[in-house]
C-alpha cells in the first residue's frame, strides 16, 4: 500500500481562479472555469423571506431540511441526516471521531480524505482497489471517483461495510457525484459501518452556499452534529436546500441534460487528440499527448481547466455553461 500524504502539504483544487489569472495575466475575461465538478445550470433558488438572513437557523427549520434530504437519498429515518456547510468539514470532521486506525483510501482520488485522516493521527495507505482494503480498519472509497469516474458496484460495498462493522471497522463512501448517474446509491443500506456523504453544491450548482451531508447510523450521526456545533448551517442553506432536495422533476431533467453536455464533451475531446479515461455527466477525464501545452493554449483563451501534478498527461474538463463557453472551447479543442 502506498503511503498517505504528508501533513503540511498544500493540496490544489479547482475552482481558484485568482490562479488562473496569475498563471495567464493576458487572458482574456471572463475566464471560463471549467476547473470543477460543478453543475453549470444551477438550481433557480426561490425567493427568501428576509427572516431567512435574519434570525438564527431555528430547529424547525433544520427539521425540515433533514425531511426533504432524507426522501432524496432515500433514507428512511431523518436521524440518519446530518446536515453540515458543505462536504469538506465532514470530511475534516469524522476522523476526529474514531480511535486511531490503519485507514486505507481507495486511489487516485480528492485528496482531502487522506489528507483529513492524516490530520487527525491514523496511519493512511492509498490503495488501488476496495479488494486491497480488507486489512485496513476504515476504508475511503469515492463512487463515482474523481476524477477518473470509476464506480465500485453497490453489492461489493454493503459486503466490504458489513465485514468492518463485524471487526469494528468503518466504510466511508463519498458519493459527491452521484446525485446525477445511473447507479445505485448506498443510503437505503445504511447500518453499522457504514457512513455516506452526499454533496449539495455541486448536484444544483450553488457551491457557494455550503451544504453538505453525511449519512450514518443515528448515534454516529448524532456525534457528527454535535461535532459541528449549533447553527452549522446557514437560515438561506436551509431553505435553499429543502426547495432543490425536494424537486425530484429538477434532478431527472438535469441529469438527461448534463448526460448530453457530457457526451459532447467527449467528441471535442476526442477530435482534439486526447483519450477519454472517465468521468461523471459533470466532468471529463482525458489524457493527451501534449496535456501541458494544451492547458496552456486553454489558459490563454481564459479557459481554466484541472491539470494534475501526479498525471501530468490528464486533464479535467468541467461542463462549459453556455454557447458562448461552448464555442471557446470548441476553437482551441481542435
Amino acid at each position: 500500500m502506498a503511503r498517505g500524504p504528508v501533513m503540511g502539504e498544500r493540496i490544489a483544487h479547482g475552482g481558484d481562479l485568482d490562479a488562473a489569472r496569475r498563471l495567464f495575466p493576458q487572458a482574456p475575461e471572463p475566464w471560463i472555469d471549467l476547473s470543477t465538478g460543478i453543475n453549470p445550470v444551477p438550481y433557480p433558488c426561490p425567493a427568501l423571506e428576509a427572516s431567512a438572513f435574519q434570525r438564527l437557523p431555528s430547529a424547525t427549520d433544520l427539521g425540515a431540511l433533514r425531511r426533504a434530504a432524507a426522501q432524496a437519498y432515500r433514507v428512511d429515518d431523518p436521524d440518519r441526516i446530518v446536515a453540515a456547510p458543505g462536504t469538506q468539514i465532514l470530511i475534516e470532521t469524522l476522523p476526529r471521531l474514531v480511535a486511531p486506525a490503519r485507514v486505507a483510501v481507495v486511489g487516485p482520488t480528492y485528496a482531502e480524505h487522506a489528507a483529513a485522516w492524516d490530520r487527525a493521527g491514523h496511519a493512511v495507505a492509498s490503495v488501488p482497489g476496495i479488494e486491497a482494503a480488507r486489512d485496513a480498519d476504515v476504508v475511503v472509497v469515492v463512487n463515482p471517483n474523481n476524477p477518473d469516474g470509476r464506480t465500485w458496484e453497490a453489492g461489493r460495498l454493503r459486503a466490504l461495510a458489513g465485514d468492518l462493522a463485524g471487526r469494528g471497522g468503518l466504510l466511508v463512501v463519498d458519493e459527491a457525484f452521484a446525485d446525477l448517474e445511473p447507479i445505485e446509491t448506498l443510503g437505503p443500506s445504511l447500518g453499522p459501518g457504514l457512513v455516506v456523504l452526499r454533496s449539495f453544491g455541486k448536484t444544483y450548482g450553488l457551491a457557494g452556499i455550503r451544504l453538505g451531508f453525511a449519512l450514518a447510523e443515528p448515534g454516529l450521526a448524532a456525534a457528527l452534529a454535535e461535532a459541528l456545533g449549533p447553527w452549522a448551517v446557514s437560515g438561506p442553506a436551509l431553505a435553499i436546500g429543502r426547495a432543490a432536495l425536494s424537486d425530484a422533476a429538477w434532478r431527472r431533467q438535469a441529469a438527461i441534460a448534463r448526460a448530453a453536455d457530457a457526451a459532447r464533451l467527449d467528441r471535442m475531446i476526442l477530435r482534439a487528440g486526447g483519450t477519454p479515461i472517465g468521468g461523471t455527466c459533470l466532468f471529463r477525464t482525458a489524457d493527451f499527448p501534449d496535456a501541458a501545452g494544451l492547458f496552456d493554449r486553454l489558459g490563454a483563451a481564459g479557459i481554466y481547466v484541472r491539470r494534475f501534478p501526479e498525471a501530468p498527461a490528464r486533464l479535467r474538463f468541467g461542463l462549459p455553461p453556455d454557447k458562448a463557453a461552448w464555442c471557446r472551447l470548441s476553437r482551441i479543442l481542435r
